[in-house]
């Protein structure tokens, strides 16, 4: 083991030396940084939380800073100013996406749309899946599915209110995000039996920490798979990769196994996609094989699944530490709602606090807190600092939404803050990224937005939530977990009490 980190310094001070010999024959006007050590950089200081680290030095070195990752320089951005110039004045210039361990075993090595290099392949299957999967015509087609999915959530909680037993929102939300996600994507509900029981949120919550890890492989070519296999990162990642392709595969087999004749109006993204392949198209002169067809559905299934569902987790888990926000809230839908069952999605435009609410939970929660990190192709400046070709570039979203130059009181949760500002997350508005922005920005937004918010309204409306015993709003851990996407560290348990509406039954 020694002789193997022996070779893995000695080879990485190599590159790393020949990396800098390079660049000083160049005049650079570089950004600020913490200082490195030789070899890893600034690797040792990352920890488990990188978003804070990049805060915390962006305080004390501005808002554009120059980190060295092993032997990849990094920019993070950290002001909704420098982020308009990344994502909008030279968007083109880094919209390139750095290959890691991670994304390139999940993504089938890069055959998908969130990680594939930008070139012809990766426009021609965002377009795609823009019309096919993600227009606002698309969106509102699916209303049905999610209105069904949602009133079976509301079913299987109302059980539990009976006798009053805590549910474990995150799980209920991983499994309505999984099914709504399925019906729309693969044409047929999830039943929790593509993977063992109560492996479900496991295989999902694995699977985005592996595409956020920061593997050694990525920051030290060539030797870095070595600390990979000694760390389990390896086999960590190939379990995640098997988990996910055995369920791609048996979705696939269901769809080439049906005898079943749809009309073009009825065909789900996995017959289009298995059209695709048998046309035997070729994108950007690459065949349109079934890993194409599995790196697409990755991207659908884990990003459908996953953001929406923390989205919601961490609104309830705010609105129980504000019961006043809670209150309000509720008032709302059920003044406007009056003595239906459910909310449908009629009623969501006439919700203007619950979209205050939603707003506010993205903003002090963004379901990638440093977006999916790009790379530069060709030299620019930010804030008038060089940034050079192959560098790694992050927009810090956590920490611009909680800068206190832009936001009065940022830590705080006051969804009114929204009430008379036209602020909103589409992309335009560089102090609230949650989506992210420009060419590479998240082209399932309104897909995961309308689940979001009708999810929410229904929960308001048919339950009062209460804390288990002995518990205050206080003690509700808020605690995060980062990998790509920012996860509640602890499960957020509440007790919910059926709602009885004007007409005096339980509805």
């Amino acid at each position: 083991m020694s002789f193997f980190l022996v070779c893995l310094l000695i080879l990485s001070l190599l590159l790393l030396m020949k990396k800098k010999q390079g660049r000083k024959k160049q005049n650079k006007n570089l950004p600020p940084g913490p200082p490195q050590l030789p070899i890893i950089g600034n690797l040792h200081q990352l920890g488990t939380l990188p978003h804070h680290y990049f805060w915390n030095q962006s305080k004390k070195y501005g808002p554009v800073i120059l980190l060295q990752l092993g032997g990849v320089p990094t920019v993070v951005v950290s002001s909704a100013e420098a982020a308009g110039q990344v994502l909008k004045n030279h968007d083109l210039d880094c919209c390139y996406r750095p290959l890691s361990a991670g994304t390139g075993r999940l993504s089938y090595n890069c055959r998908d749309i969130a990680f594939a290099p930008y070139g012809n392949y990766w426009k021609e299957m965002r377009k795609f899946c823009v019309l096919e999967l993600f227009s606002t015509k698309k969106v509102k087609s699916f209303r049905f599915i999610r209105e069904q999915e949602v009133a079976s959530l509301i079913d299987s909680i109302s059980q539990s209110s009976l006798s009053a037993i805590p549910v474990d929102l995150c799980e209920k939300m991983m499994s309505l995000t999984a099914s709504i996600t399925c019906r729309v994507a693969f044409g047929k509900r999830f039943e929790g039996n593509e993977f063992d029981e109560g492996k479900f949120q496991e295989v999902v919550n694995e699977a985005m920490a592996m595409l956020g890890s920061f593997s050694a492989s990525d920051f030290f070519p060539y030797v870095g798979w070595i600390v990979d296999k000694l760390t389990g990162l390896h086999d960590r990642l190939e379990r995640s990769f098997h988990d996910l392709d055995g369920f791609y595969q048996q979705v696939i087999d269901q769809h080439l196994d049906s005898k079943e004749t749809k009309h073009e109006e009825e065909q789900d993204i996995i017959d289009m996609l298995l059209k695709l392949q048998r046309n035997r198209t070729e994108i950007d002169a690459v065949q349109f094989t079934q890993d194409h067809i599995k790196a697409i559905l990755m991207n659908i299934f884990l990003g459908g699944v996953d953001t929406t569902a923390i989205t919601v987790v961490w609104a309830m888990a705010e609105l129980i530490r504000n019961p006043r926000a809670m209150k309000k809230s509720q008032e709302e839908i059920r003044n406007c709602v009056g003595n239906k069952e459910e909310v449908d999605e009629g009623d969501i435009e006439q919700l203007k606090y619950l979209k205050m609410v939603v707003k506010e939970t993205l903003r002090l929660h963004p379901p990638a807190p440093l977006l999916i990190p790009r790379e530069t192709m060709s030299h620019f400046k930010i804030n008038g600092y060089d940034i050079y070709p192959k560098t790694q570039v992050y927009v810090n979203a956590w920490a611009i939404q909680r800068d206190p130059d832009i936001w009065t009181s940022p830590e705080e949760f006051v969804p009114e803050r929204f009430e008379d500002e036209s602020i909103d997350f589409n992309g335009q508005n560089y102090e609230l990224l949650p989506f992210g922005s420009g060419r590479r920005g998240c082209p399932g937004m309104y897909l995961g937005h309308s689940t979001v918010e009708l999810a929410l309204a229904n929960l308001l409306y048919c339950f009062d939530w209460k804390l288990p015993d002995g518990l205050k709003e206080e003690d509700v851990n808020m605690e995060e977990v980062a990998g790509l996407t920012l996860y509640k560290k602890l499960p957020l348990n509440l007790v919910p009490v059926k709602y009885i509406t004007g007409r005096g039954k339980m509805e």
